[in-house]
């Protein structure tokens, strides 16, 4: 049995035994069906109230967030929190965690304390949360407590509301092959201390959709081929109630896309194709307001312009975008966001053989543009040029793409930020905003004719990529926009922070599912869709 999110994973076919997410499974093929049995899940509960012994007397860690200059009262509200602030008085300021420590009940509950300033931002206080609940999950035992204390009401929900998501983030395990189980997580989580109760729906379906982003790109690329991507698509739109449609290429070559057509020529089969998942609260409604389009490269080798060994490593990540397009439509439909959303999704491989596209090709994309291809290792933008046409054909108020797109922009912000583009630049201000509030943080770039100087073709309409030209990151969003139609306001999210070495704000993992957060911060928080009528 394989975790997905609400689900049972099961893979058909057969190949030898193995255990993943510590049940015996057979297979290669993932086929997801039936309800996930919810005690799987972390169970969380909220205790209002002075904390006591009786409160944490079942729980196996204490995880405790206090101010970095308690007052003398704050202490009252920590179990034993004499001994508690004894302690953290020897160890060096600035530390994380600022304490380990054990109660003296009969659990022996395993204490781990941290300090944060008041008003700190969201990242820091999501980053905190997640060292201390990797701290705390160093110890055995399923039951996770959270205390928060010394805090204004408003500081503390945030502060409980980062734990609850770092905790629901650390208790998700990924796929793994290992011939034995790994051990149990956590099981519950317990925020304790409360003098309110918080509303905990939002991090539950943040945590859903960005735990299936990292579950689907985590998996290997002869598990997750194109054919098996899009029956899992399937099932899981069955499960959510989407629709679900596939255009294949007999499909697209109908429809013209040219450009998607090239980077799939290269495949052994007739495997690669554009997915569409519709989300439809109001059956009555037929127009997107929102649609999310999601690069799912599922191995790039480079094509023929083939990649070094260090670089095609880790080419089956290169889907996350798809991933994380299709968890931000899980959340916003866990919470039964009133929106008509769809996700479309450019699936496929690309490979090398006697069949792939080539430097100097000339395609023909949807929207009839003609491109001079240049660089078979630029395939993302070649794949999203056509989705994009067909995504903006049903005029959505809304579109926002997400790809494993280029180098260049984490080599000029890093992957502690992803990159953003749009062809509203008045929105610059607003995207930058969103990400301080969410705490997955961007930084805007502009697009614009100007720097399609660059990609001038003598031959065609445009070039795919300039052969010498810096800053691929603003050319390859700004040839997106030459495939975006009616004028639709659009935004592009280059994931530089798709992978961060030891995690990033709350997710403990390399591979982070960044942009489920995001999107749902613009959408709810932001209400960037109003900004567009």
């Amino acid at each position: 049995m394989l975790r997905c999110p609400g689900r049972l994973v099961y893979w058909g076919r057969h190949s030898r035994r193995l255990h993943v997410d510590g049940q015996a499974v057979i297979g290669e093929k993932i086929v997801m069906h039936e309800l996930m049995p919810q005690d799987l899940e972390p169970r969380i509960t909220q205790r209002l109230g002075r904390i006591n012994a009786k409160s944490v007397a079942s729980v196996d860690q204490l995880l405790v967030i206090l101010p970095t200059r308690p007052k003398a009262d704050v202490w009252r509200n920590v179990p034993q929190g004499k001994k508690i602030q004894a302690l953290m008085r020897k160890r060096p300021p600035g530390d994380v965690p600022a304490l380990e420590a054990r109660l003296t009940n009969e659990r022996q509950t395993f204490v781990v304390a941290g300090t944060i300033a008041p008003k700190s931002s969201t990242f820091e206080k999501l980053t905190l949360a997640r060292k201390l609940v990797a701290a705390a999950r160093r110890e055995k035992g399923a039951n996770l407590g959270i205390l928060v204390a010394g805090f204004a009401a408003a500081e503390q929900h945030a502060l409980y509301q980062a734990a609850c998501s770092a905790a629901l983030a650390a208790a998700f395990r990924l796929p793994h092959f290992k011939s034995k189980p790994s051990r149990a997580g956590i099981r519950s989580i317990r925020l304790l201390g409360l003098d309110t109760e918080i509303d905990i729906k939002r991090p539950i379906a943040e945590a859903k959709g960005n735990n299936l982003a990292r579950w689907l790109t985590v998996l290997p690329p002869n598990r997750l081929d194109a054919v098996a991507y899009a029956d899992l698509l399937k099932d899981l739109a069955v499960q959510q109630g989407w629709e679900f449609k596939q255009f294949k290429t007999r499909d697209l070559e109908k429809l013209g896309a040219g450009a998607f057509l090239a980077v799939a020529q290269g495949n052994e089969n007739d495997s690669a194709s554009i997915v569409r998942l519709r989300y439809r609260p109001d059956v009555k409604t037929a127009a997107p307001e929102l649609s999310l389009v999601g690069k799912g490269i599922i191995f790039d080798t480079g094509g023929t312009n083939l990649k070094p060994f260090a670089s095609m490593l880790d080419m089956h990540g290169d889907m996350q975008g798809s991933a994380v397009a299709v968890g931000t439509l899980l959340a916003i439909s866990q919470l039964a966001v009133p929106m008509a959303v769809d996700c479309w999704l450019a699936i496929t491989e690309n490979r090398i053989g006697p069949k792939a596209y080539k430097s100097q090709d000339i395609v023909t994309a949807a929207n009839g543009k003609t491109i001079q291809t240049i660089h078979t290792d630029s395939e993302g933008r070649m794949a999203l040029a056509d989705t994009l046409v067909l995504a903006s054909r049903d005029k959505p108020k809304l579109i926002i793409d997400y790809a494993t797109l280029t180098g260049s922009v984490i080599r000029a912000i890093s992957t502690r930020y992803s990159g953003v583009f749009t062809n509203r630049p008045d929105w610059h201000p607003n995207l930058k905003r969103t990400g301080q509030q969410c705490g997955e943080r961007v930084w805007p770039f502009p697009i614009g004719k100007e720097f399609l100087d660059d990609l001038k073709s003598e031959v065609a309409d445009i070039k795919q990529c300039s052969a010498n030209a810096p800053a691929d990151h603003i050319l390859a969003a700004s040839f997106l926009a030459e495939f975006i139609e009616h004028d639709t306001p659009w935004v592009h999210v280059d994931l530089a922070a798709s992978n961060h070495d030891g995690g990033l704000g709350h997710i403990p993992t390399e591979v982070t599912g960044f942009g489920v957060r995001y999107t749902l911060s613009l959408i709810l928080d932001e209400h960037i869709l109003e900004a567009g009528d």
